[in-house]
C-alpha cells in the first residue's frame, strides 16, 4: 500500500516537481539559457506549449521510484526501530521513542533516496533527453560513486524533520482515535 501511494503521488506531483527543480536550477545557467519562468502558472503552460506535454513527464520514473521508496523506507524503518527500541531498548511506548524511531527513519529514507534524487534532479534539469544507462555511465565517469550521496546533508536537514512530524502527529493522531473509540493503549 506504501509502496502504490508512492508511486501515485510521484505520477501526479511529477509536472510540478519538473518545474520547482528547473526553476531552483535557473539561476545557475548562463542567462542565455535561462527559462525565466514568471510563475508555476506560465512555467507549465510554456514547458507543454515549447517542449510539448511530454516535457511535464520528464524524469516521471525517476520521480516515482524516488516516491515508492521514500514512503516504503519511511513506513518499514518507522515500524521496525519503533519494534527494537520499545522490546530491546526497553523504552515505553511515547514521545522520545517516536521521535527517535522517526529520525532514524528519515535518515534510512534520505539514504535510500539519495542516488535516485540526484538522477531525478539531472533528468529534470537537463536540456534534452538521455537513455538512464547512458546518464549513469557519464555520472560515473565524471564522478565516481560519491554521486550518490550529493546533497545528502541538505536532503537530510529537510526529510528528517518531516519525517519527525509525520509520525509524530500519526502517533498522537492514533492515540486519540484509540481513546475516542475505548481501545487500550
Amino acid at each position: 500500500m506504501a509502496s502504490t501511494s508512492g508511486l501515485l503521488g510521484g505520477i501526479a506531483g511529477n509536472p510540478a516537481d519538473v518545474l520547482n527543480v528547473r526553476m531552483q536550477h535557473d539561476a545557475a545557467l548562463p542567462v542565455s539559457e535561462r527559462r525565466n519562468y514568471k510563475n508555476a502558472v506560465e512555467g507549465l503552460y510554456r514547458m507543454a506549449r515549447e517542449e510539448g506535454v511530454k516535457s511535464l513527464w520528464r524524469g516521471v520514473w525517476p520521480n516515482s521510484m524516488r516516491a515508492v521508496l521514500m514512503t516504503a523506507s519511511q513506513l518499514a524503518s518507522y515500524d521496525a526501530f519503533k519494534g527494537v527500541l520499545l522490546s530491546r531498548a526497553k523504552m515505553e511506548d511515547g514521545l522520545t521513542t517516536h521521535f527517535t524511531a522517526s529520525f532514524l527513519a528519515g535518515f534510512v529514507a534520505t539514504t535510500v533516496c539519495s542516488p535516485v534524487d540526484v538522477i531525478k534532479t539531472r533528468v529534470m534539469s537537463a536540456k534534452e533527453s538521455q537513455g538512464l544507462m547512458t546518464l549513469l555511465g557519464t555520472i560515473v565517469k565524471n564522478e565516481g560513486f560519491g554521486w550518490m550521496f550529493r546533497g545528502w546533508v541538505p536532503s537530510f536537514i529537510r526529510l528528517g524533520p518531516h519525517t519527525i512530524a509525520t509520525f509524530l502527529f500519526l502517533e498522537q493522531h492514533k492515540k486519540i482515535y484509540r481513546g475516542l473509540k475505548g481501545f487500550e493503549g
